[in-house]
């Protein structure tokens, strides 16, 4: 069994040792999408909160089938709530029978968007080089920090590591330019 599956399995069976797994493994991620989107780190303590309650609540449905990796799903919800409370400012308020059904469906909305941009960047990075590659991959899906980066692979200082990422961001996107054109 996957360490995934065993995360969702004790988030099923109410083990609460899941949560702090899930804490430490993605809320991070979260808290960077919530600054970098006008919040601050206690807004992303609570938007984890509610992104677990929403998550637990699929689980548990007896149809619910995770088509996703556990993080694109977390992130997924996450966002969604996020710019739904910025839409919603000042208070995001209680969901109602009626909205919760628009609500589960602009997060399955959101988990598809998810999925195809990462099948979409994953692509992406098959096409440029080896090493800009690597770096793409450890700062989008190991979320490694710009000074992570500077460390791993070598470079004098921390702008020249913003320039390779820059650099490697050009090639990913006349990659996209060329694959827009067929």
């Amino acid at each position: 069994m996957s360490a995934s599956s065993t995360v969702l399995k004790d988030l099923k069976g109410e083990m609460n040792h899941a949560f702090g797994d899930l804490y430490r493994d993605y809320f991070g991620t979260v808290e960077r999408f919530v600054i970098h989107n006008n919040g601050t780190s206690a807004d992303a303590e609570d938007l984890f909160q509610d992104t677990m309650l929403v998550l637990v609540e699929k689980l548990r449905q007896e149809h619910f089938n995770l088509t996703a990796s556990i993080k694109t799903y977390v992130m997924a919800i996450a966002k969604h709530l996020w710019l739904k409370k910025l839409r919603d400012v000042p208070e995001m308020g209680e969901l109602d029978e009626a909205n919760y059904s628009l609500f589960a469906a602009g997060i399955d909305r959101s988990i598809e968007n998810e999925r195809s941009y990462t099948e979409r960047l994953q692509y992406y990075l098959t096409k440029i080089t080896d090493h800009c590659s690597r770096l793409m991959q450890d700062m989008f899906f190991k979320n490694k920090s710009i000074e992570q980066i500077q460390s791993d692979y070598g470079y004098s200082s921390k702008h020249n590591a913003q320039n390779q990422k820059h650099k490697c961001m050009k090639q990913i996107i006349r990659v996209k330019e060329e694959d827009e054109k067929k």
